[in-house]
């Protein structure tokens, strides 16, 4: 797959809700995954810390009010979008969240993502 097939399969997985899915689908076995600096697990490597650290993040949840992901823009190896989630969660009540994501594409599957976004206040 190109970057432009990846990128369109993981915005159609996200819409659906598949958000699971698009990792065992399109995500590399040694993928890099950033959060904010200072945030939990800043840097994740591998595709079963991935995994583990987004159940552990859909458990924190308590009930989704709704979201929406952008249409991606390609550069070359690199598409981003936005993306907002509006969640209740367990421990930290209701947020509404927005993001960027920019993600490379090498060989077909994402080798590293980035999330930008502001941290809630501590």
């Amino acid at each position: 797959m190109n970057t432009q097939t990846v990128a369109n399969r993981l915005v159609e997985l996200c819409r659906q809700g598949e958000n699971m899915q698009a990792l065992n689908e399109l995500y590399d076995n040694n993928i890099i995954s950033k959060e904010m600096p200072g945030s939990p697990n800043e840097i994740t490597t591998g595709i079963d810390a991935v995994i583990k650290k987004s159940e552990d993040w859909y458990a924190s949840v308590e009930e989704f009010h709704g979201g929406e992901i952008s249409d991606p823009v390609v550069a070359e190896n690199h598409f981003s979008c936005s993306m907002k989630m509006d969640c209740t969660f367990k421990e930290s009540g209701r947020m509404q969240i927005e993001e960027v994501c920019v993600y490379q594409v090498n060989n077909g599957k994402i080798t590293e993502e980035q999330f930008f976004y502001s941290m809630p206040p501590q």
